[in-house]
């Protein structure tokens, strides 16, 4: 395959960079070729500039963020710190020389950098967003949030720090205060769609109904310029229906994520004659093994992480794909603002997003009969493309450790390896009546956002209130490595789901690893998501309809250790042999879905 890397704009998804004012042409046009895509040639000319003038410091932060857009982080940082040095007491020059640390994956010495920023000037509140960043990178959720309110008591009608510690409030479980904080933002801000995003994102982890969620969703659309008079028309495309399909992927999760994982028979997939790019909207991390294997199935990869959303656009339309799959939605890996223009005549939603994207231009959106049902339909702006008998296929690692059981004399320990903003106070009941069911049962915790000790005080003391008692629940932060955490499943006998909104990749590890995990039906996609997965694994005995039932599968499971033990076994054979890992099937289902609606559009634009 071939490999592009096409110019970055600058600060691209970083809002925090206090870029330098100036009034030489030099390095007004070199950010506008930047902007624009001409990144090398900004670069020759800044840094002709500043080989000619070392000492024009604008001149250094604009090559420092060329660089870091370049990515030349090394080189990057040596600009932006020789201004520090030069120029200690301005705290813009740290706020960048902080900012490039923690691209750099040095978020301890961007804090530094960070609190000398605000030694210089307490009212430096772009230093409370990066500190919100830092923090929550380092795993400190409590300074994070901490920071960012500090911030948001300075400059309360800011955007960019309302999403940053709204997405923290969100992570550590605090899913109310994240709402709270974030509908006013998107009255205030209608037409901001990273603060919309964010809104739209926490509200499916709350009870809510589904006509105010799906009412939000559609609002969206005002976020969106596909409705605006300067909307592009797509490129002329030939509307043969059966003609090979130029198809692109769209997703900032092309790494070891679980996007990737459930991607992978997509890619792997493609029908014979179909040409496929993926556009990749994440950084890179190095050593990551997923990008390789992801690139093996397509024909071009376009790193696009660092353009603005014209740019992302303009680089799918000069392509002219006929198909483009977007996998993020409204999640932070999302680039649902590249759509605006309509780069590709049929735009398909599916896998990142458990929701309607409410954007205009994406007119196709891959479900199931058990997520969305006949009737769905109302709350979805787009048109539905189910693909029975699940919408998703598991792709399990292949360094997975083998199932084992815990100790026989251990207690029963019902587990659950969700997000902490999942475990909503609907959740926290159900579990509790499951421990309460069971003498001396258990509750194993395992969450990311509990690594710090405040995130952990808060949920345990959720968690007692709720009904389940500190001395029954353990705790588990982050494992270092994937094989970790599926060991740690070596101590859960059954695995319990969370309302509303499902485990997917959670619910597919454990069964994975042998653990049963109980769910329950509810009223919207990211609540049958549960039911789905176990169903296409043939085991819908463990799908509840009612509270009650729930409580009577998981307590059945519980009492029975000569099943578990069996299912420790025999279940994770099971499940490669289920629909549910059938890459195969899957990809055909999907890609013929895809064709579906190519015929679609051809119906519609053939003269």
């Amino acid at each position: 395959m071939r490999q592009v890397w096409l110019a970055a704009r600058i600060g691209a998804g970083d809002t925090n960079y206090d870029y330098p004012m100036s009034s030489q042409s030099t390095l007004d046009k070199a950010m506008r070729d930047a902007r624009e895509g001409r990144l090398s040639a900004a670069l020759a000319s800044v840094r002709l500039l500043v080989r000619t003038q070392p000492k024009d410091w604008n001149a250094a932060q604009v090559l420092g963020f060329l660089l870091l857009q370049s990515g030349a982080l090394a080189q990057a940082l040596h600009q932006l710190e020789r201004a520090v040095t030069a120029n200690p007491n301005s705290p813009a020059f740290r706020n960048n020389f902080a900012n490039a640390l923690l691209n750099a994956q040095r978020p301890h010495e961007a804090v530094a950098q960070w609190k000398k920023a605000l030694e210089t000037d307490p009212t430096y509140s772009k230093a409370f967003l990066g500190l919100t960043l830092a923090f929550a990178e380092l795993g400190d959720s409590t300074s994070a949030i901490e920071a960012g309110r500090r911030g948001m008591a300075m400059r309360p009608d800011w955007p960019e720090l309302a999403m940053n510690l709204a997405s923290k409030l969100k992570d550590t479980g605090r899913v109310e205060e994240a709402i709270a904080l974030l509908r006013p933002a998107t009255i205030a801000h209608p037409k901001n769609a990273g603060l919309r995003s964010n809104f739209l994102l926490a509200l499916n982890y709350l009870d809510e109904s589904v006509e105010s969620v799906a009412r939000a969703h559609r609002e969206y659309a005002q976020c969106s310029l596909a409705l605006s008079a300067s909307a592009v028309t797509p490129p002329r495309i030939d509307p043969s229906a059966e003609r090979p399909l130029r198809l692109g992927i769209l997703s900032g999760d092309l790494r070891t994520h679980s996007v990737a994982y459930f991607a992978r028979p997509i890619i792997h997939k493609v029908p014979a004659g179909c040409a496929l790019t993926l556009f990749s909207s994440g950084r890179a991390i190095a050593g990551d093994p997923m990008p390789k294997d992801l690139s093996t199935g397509a024909e071009e990869w376009v790193d696009v992480v660092a353009m603005n959303d014209a740019a992302v656009g303009e680089a799918i339309r000069v392509r002219k794909i006929d198909v483009l799959l977007e996998l993020g939605g409204h999640t932070s890996g999302g680039r649902l603002g590249a759509l605006d223009h309509g780069p590709a005549p049929v735009i398909v939603t599916a896998i990142g997003y458990p929701n309607t994207t409410g954007h205009p231009n994406v007119g196709w959106r891959i479900v199931d009969s058990i997520t969305d049902p006949l009737g769905s339909e109302p709350s979805c702006t787009e048109r539905l493309l189910r693909i029975d008998p699940c919408f998703l296929c598991y792709s399990p690692p292949s360094d997975a450790p083998a199932p084992s059981m815990p100790p026989p004399e251990a207690p029963i320990t019902f587990g659950s390896f969700n997000l902490a903003a999942k475990i909503s106070a609907r959740t926290i009941e159900l579990w509790a009546r499951v421990l309460a069911a069971v003498d001396h049962s258990r509750l194993l915790i395992k969450s990311k956002a509990v690594a710090d000790e405040g995130t952990r005080e808060h949920l345990l003391s959720r968690l007692a209130d709720g009904g389940l008692p500190r001395n029954r629940v353990d705790v588990l932060s982050h494992t270092t490595t994937l094989h970790d955490h599926f060991a740690s499943y070596g101590r859960v006998h059954v695995a319990l789901d969370t309302m509303p909104y499902n485990g997917t990749t959670t619910t597919c590890e454990a069964m994975w690893m042998g653990v049963p995990t109980v769910t329950m039906l509810g009223d919207r996609h990211c609540a049958r998501v549960g039911a789905s997965l176990l169903s296409a694994a043939g085991r819908s005995e463990w799908v509840a309809k009612t509270m009650d039932e729930f409580v009577s599968i998981a307590v059945a499971l519980a009492s029975d250790r000569h099943l578990l033990a069996a299912l420790r076994i025999e279940l994770r054979q099971a499940i490669a042999r289920s629909p549910l890992c059938d890459e195969v099937s899957y990809g055909t289902r999907f890609h013929d879905a895809l064709r579906g609606a190519w015929r679609g559009w051809c119906d519609a634009h053939r003269t």
